[in-house]
């Protein structure tokens, strides 16, 4: 015969039917659970998504842009076009020699007739004998990637550094050569083992031999670039009005930045590139607010900044911006994990 335990005398009725409480609350740990595990499962899901974006371009990098610890990367070292981030070079010859030769940037130069030959495009609308200051000549090769700016820094500079070709014949060389030979001095300082310039604004349609870099090369210059305050100043802005004379005639100009996620996510730089050749090709710079850890009464400021160079895209800018997400889940994963940094993985 079967015992009731709500029956029995002295047993509370609470306790001899306690199994339905208990199911309940296993029900409730089993959703709050299951919801956690989803969570998870689309978070997985989102990176993943994120990846397969980021692996449509030809390569990528994504670093730590404060130590240069690369988190991230696809065929980073694959020799590829790069199209106008060419312009990161060729400006930062330029701030070279104007730091270090005491140049005037706001020196104004004469837009030569050479600068219109094979550059492809014109539409700030500048014709010959315009004259600009070098430093809207920057502006206009770092905000709008104007290559007739490009050219004609090139050639102004070009024409004052101490060129590095001598020898038999060197007379052919131009005050462009010149400058060019500056840019890939640059580059051989820098490590950039497998990247060749061979204009200052990275036209590659007709030109031999053909320019080339690398992500990884493309990383390395842009880190130096971003050292420099004035460069920064340049590629953050994303409207910029400058000036030119024509004929005695003052003629205004407003530039638009062509990074179009510039002043979002973080984001305060670099510059694109494209070519039929090279495809869609962007630098993007971004920073949240400094992290401060502490260990007893010692404190350590860690600048949170990372950097994304993405070549041969369909989408630059929305594989950038997911690539920029992903970054940040790596970036907090190292940092979760004391930032150690293999050296085999530094630009």
């Amino acid at each position: 015969m079967p015992i009731h335990l709500d029956k029995i005398e002295g047993v509370p009725k609470p306790f001899a039917n306690q199994s339905a409480p208990i199911k309940m609350l296993r029900s409730r740990v089993f959703m709050h659970l299951s919801r956690r595990l989803l969570i998870v499962f689309f978070a997985l899901l989102a990176s993943a998504a994120l990846v397969r974006s980021a692996s449509a371009a030809e390569a990528y990098l994504i670093a730590d842009a404060q130590t240069g610890y690369i988190l991230e990367e696809q065929d980073a070292r694959k020799k590829l076009q790069v199209g106008s981030l060419t312009k990161i070079a060729t400006a930062s010859v330029v701030l070279d020699w104007s730091e270090r030769r005491s140049g005037d940037l706001n020196q104004v130069v004469t837009i030569p007739q050479e600068a219109f030959v094979g550059t492809l495009e014109n539409n700030i609308g500048f014709q010959p004998g315009d004259n600009i200051t070098l430093r809207d000549l920057l502006y206009g090769a770092l905000v709008q990637s104007d290559n007739i700016a490009a050219y004609t820094l090139a050639y102004h500079v070009g024409s004052k550094v101490e060129s590095l070709l001598t020898g038999e014949g060197s007379s052919k060389y131009t005050p462009v050569d010149a400058f060019v030979a500056q840019m890939n001095a640059l580059a051989k300082q820098l490590k950039m083992d497998r990247t060749r310039f061979v204009n200052p604004h990275g036209v590659d349609y007709k030109v031999k031999p053909l320019p080339y870099s690398t992500a990884e090369d493309m990383a390395r210059l842009t880190r130096y670039a971003m050292n420099k305050a004035s460069f920064r100043f340049y590629v953050s802005q994303k409207e910029r009005q400058i000036s030119f004379d024509r004929g005695g005639r003052r003629l205004n100009y407003m530039l638009r930045n062509t990074n179009d996620l510039l002043g979002k996510m973080g984001i305060d730089g670099v510059k694109t590139g494209r070519t039929s050749r090279s495809g869609d090709c962007l630098i993007l710079y971004a920073n949240r607010q400094a992290e401060v850890v502490r260990q007893g009464q010692m404190e350590t400021v860690y600048p949170r900044h990372l950097m994304i160079v993405l070549l041969g895209s369909t989408n630059r800018f929305g594989e950038g911006a997911a690539l920029l997400q992903r970054g940040w889940q790596l970036y907090d994963q190292w940092a979760a994990g004391g930032r150690m940094a293999d050296s085999k993985k530094m630009l």
